[in-house]
């Protein structure tokens, strides 16, 4: 018999609608195989398939079913018809009397029966145990792989499908994707009491079933925090890129009870990007994602608290507390404030464009949808790093890769090291000068007008995959009439706050902020959301760690 885990969540389930029957079976089978299988009994067959479709749900395994021929309602028979959407795998067992056989061979041919054994079958050592060695042997050379884990059912061209498998995955949440046009996703969504027109279904590892989660719901659902564990805080950390993430991990390893905020993932935009390889440290290159987990978990380690999927809509000054408002109506704390809100890469202002979000037209990176990209013709607009990191790693798979640029060249904002790599790839190719005019399909991407910006001339090209980095717009309209901000949206602090040598209006400190405070005492700012800020990931992370220190220059001298 199988030991260990390969069993640790198999199911041998029986059925029978005589109780004493019923418990004779289970007794039998909990004596040979109780150790290494879940014994699972029902007395009628919906009880018996309304445990299938929990298990289902909940990514258990089901190696065999045994079933009684004679049961009201719904005969063996028909119940593991019905079986056999649920778990097309299983070994089918059929429990019949003698005067029942043809039945039980008629059965063959409809269900594909396994087996049938005639009651009673004592001793169980001579006709039950070696047939059920004999199909759980079976059973276990097949692919049964279990998935304990979130599983997503959705469609390919579904915006919200893409936004939640991009949502699981920036948050370190392991997942399964099916496709509600497959197989074992339509079993999925049977199970759940679904017809798919409603996507995506989620089913978390516990067997929760949810339609069209938001990302809070989500969040809570698989196990990310999204709730503050207190009203008061030394520090509220909000956004989760890596200046917020470097605040947190220095607040809290310096003694500080830390929160840190944010409304989606935490990593921002360096955390979409598939490769950063002119970070300090890792002359071989890291991931965004493998930065951000790693960086996660070691403010997390400090003791730092961390909220995913809470978007903050207010700041606001009440004495010496800065208190911070959510969208739900509810508020935690602080004696301060480091605002790490960072940047949102700018909409393409492309006629069709917003109806195709999600379903072709991509904003970053969507590392999710890479793999989908495989053999095909992929876009990318863009000529910053973000947009060249993008090529790269798609090229891995695709047919080929365009690079869209504005400008006349990549060198006015792109890293050397990434030019190169990119004029090496043969399947990238980069054409300047281009923009997108507009882009053209029904329910998802079909293709693309191009338009050259000097001569004005246009070309329809078939496309199904756009990734979009053009610029970013900072995340600060909450702030408005509290924090001073620069025509664009960006942050001012510091020096950049005194005009003609004076403090900003209402500042009633007799010394002038410092150098990343911004007009509210004791509110700083960090990272591409401070304006004339370097937007690159290593000086992000170190205006998060001197934000720290100028917080405790402030609590120090309040």
């Amino acid at each position: 018999m199988a030991q260990g885990t390969d069993t640790a969540r198999t199911v041998i389930l029986t059925v029978d609608d005589d109780p004493g029957v019923s418990r004779a079976v289970a007794r039998d089978l909990r004596r040979r195989y109780g150790e290494t299988y879940r014994i699972v009994r029902a007395e009628s067959g919906q009880s018996a398939l309304d445990a299938l479709r929990e298990l289902k749900l909940r990514g258990d395994l089901v190696a065999v079913i045994l079933a009684d021929y004679r049961m009201p309602q719904m005969n063996g028979i028909e119940f593991l018809e019905q079986a056999l959407d649920v778990y097309p795998g299983a070994r089918r067992v059929l429990l019949t009397a003698y005067a029942d056989t043809n039945a039980a061979i008629d059965a063959i041919n409809v269900v594909d029966l396994d087996h049938y054994l005639l009651k009673p079958w004592d001793p169980p050592e001579e006709k039950l145990y070696p047939v059920l060695d004999d199909l759980l042997e079976a059973w276990r050379a097949s692919d049964h792989r279990a998935v304990p884990i979130t599983k997503v059912v959705g469609h390919r061209w579904s915006a919200r499908s893409s936004d939640v498998r991009e949502f699981l995955a920036r948050n370190q949440v392991p997942y399964r994707w099916y496709s509600s046009d497959e197989p074992e996703g339509r079993r999925l969504l049977a199970c759940a009491g679904q017809d798919g027109n409603r996507l995506p279904l989620v089913v978390t590892a516990d067997g929760t079933a949810l339609v069209e989660p938001d990302d809070p719901d989500l969040a809570a659902q698989v196990g990310l925090a999204t709730t503050p564990a207190a009203d008061f805080y030394d520090l509220v950390v909000i956004g989760g890129g890596p200046a917020g993430l470097g605040a947190a991990v220095y607040g809290a390893s310096e003694g500080l009870r830390t929160v840190l905020v944010e409304r989606s993932a935490t990593g921002g935009q360096a955390g979409q990007s598939s490769r950063i390889e002119n970070y300090l440290g890792f002359p071989d290159g890291v991931s965004g994602g493998q930065l951000t987990d790693r960086a996660r978990r070691q403010a997390a380690k400090f003791g730092a608290e961390i909220l995913t999927a809470r978007e903050v809509t207010g700041l606001e000054v009440n004495g010496a507390a800065r208190t911070v408002r959510f969208a739900d109506g509810s508020k935690i704390a602080a004696h301060c404030v480091i605002l790490a809100t960072g940047v949102s890469y700018r909409q393409l202002e492309a006629p069709g464009t917003e109806d195709l979000t999600g379903c072709g037209v991509f904003y970053g990176s969507a590392l999710t949808e890479a793999a989908a990209c495989q053999g095909h013709d992929v876009y990318i607009v863009g000529g910053a790093n973000s947009a060249g990191q993008a090529a790269m790693y798609l090229a891995r798979g695709a047919k080929s890769v365009t690079l869209l640029v504005r400008g006349s060249s990549l060198s006015a904002s792109m890293s050397h090291y990434l030019i190169e790599q990119i004029e090496g790839a043969p399947n990238i190719n980069v054409r300047t000068g281009t923009v997108v005019e507009s882009v053209h399909g029904s329910d998802h991407l079909e293709q693309l007008t191009l338009r050259d910006v000097e001569s004005g001339h246009t070309e329809l090209v078939d496309a199904q995959w756009l990734f979009v980095f053009i610029g970013a717009a900072p995340l600060t309209d909450w702030l408005d009439g509290t924090v001073l901000r620069d025509e664009r949206g960006f942050i001012i602090a510091g020096p950049d706050l005194a005009v003609g040598g004076q403090p900003p209006p209402d500042w009633e400190l007799d010394r002038s902020p410092y150098h990343l405070e911004t007009n509210v005492p004791g509110v700083f700012v960090a990272g591409d959301a401070r304006a004339e800020s370097a937007k690159r990931v290593a000086s992000a992370v170190g205006e998060g760690a001197m934000a720290v220190m100028l917080v405790h220059r402030y609590l120090e001298q309040s």
